[in-house]
């Protein structure tokens, strides 16, 4: 499925990115790999290109998806080289935990300009190309925190359902037009991003968000990858995590009884 195609991600620097980028380059896809870091950006390149064959593309474009002209120009470069993409893998994202009332409005603002302004500047730059080629694919990935709240999430549950709900928009309206999307949602796993968090995160935070156990990030690939290839809409990596947002989605009062019960225990 992924042999011959070009694939863009975002955030693909390290994490989950990077993980997913391997991945589509052992399928034989040329890859786009944008982040904010060029020096990280260099060396996933240089890696990838040793495990990969000739002829496959390992491109790089150091951008911040915040920045809508950046990403523009990104995406024109790209189309100019390597030609028409056929996937966007909006993995982008950036973490604060802390409860409401501490949190300042700059870390709401730098919250949603990366996790869901940077996925719309980056749908709106490839789009174009997309519908220009008859077919593609966006590939949003949220977190189960944009299907269940979590405390000291204000800010970034709040960025994650908004994605979530810019996605479900997007499935019905692109669906006519051959564009598929597909909605990730996995719980936590093995990242920088969490490194950083455990530094400082509360034992509020911990006790409720870990309910689903850390996921190894190689576990949380490969079920992307698994549900990419059945062109399934909704991805949530791990039977515990499709447990819990089954019960939140269709049982509300008994998810909120049981947050209420563990928060009791701290």
């Amino acid at each position: 499925m992924f042999k011959g195609k070009t694939i863009i991600i975002t955030g693909a620097s390290s994490g989950l990115g990077k993980a997913l980028g391997q991945r589509f380059a052992r399928q034989g896809a040329n890859l786009a790999l944008l982040a904010r870091r060029k020096d990280e950006l260099m060396a996933v390149q240089k890696q990838l290109q040793s495990e990969t064959a000739n002829g496959q593309r390992i491109d790089i474009f150091p951008c911040d998806v915040s920045d809508a002209r950046q990403i523009e120009k990104a995406v024109g470069q790209l189309v100019k080289e390597t030609g028409l993409p056929d996937m966007l893998v909006n993995n982008a994202g950036v973490l604060e935990e802390g409860a409401f009332e501490d949190l300042p409005l700059s870390s709401f603002k730098t919250i949603f300009d990366i996790n869901y302004f940077g996925v719309v500047n980056c749908i709106k730059a490839v789009l174009p190309y997309f519908k220009k080629k008859g077919a593609g694919r966006i590939v949003n990935i949220a977190s189960l925190g944009g299907k269940m709240a979590s405390f000291g999430y204000s800010a970034y549950s709040s960025s994650k359902f908004a994605l979530v709900g810019l996605t479900e928009t997007l499935r019905m309206e692109l669906k006519p037009q051959n564009i598929g999307v597909t909605l990730v949602c996995p719980g936590e796993f093995e990242s920088p991003m969490v490194d950083e968090l455990n530094r400082y995160r509360s034992q509020k935070n911990r006790m409720i968000t870990q309910t689903v156990p850390v996921l190894p990030i190689d576990f949380v690939a490969d079920q992307i990858i698994s549900g990419l290839l059945k062109k399934r809409y909704l991805i949530i990596p791990g039977k515990l995590a499709v447990l819990l947002e089954t019960i939140a989605r269709w049982f509300p009062s008994a998810s909120r009884a049981l947050v209420d019960y563990k928060l009791k225990q701290v």
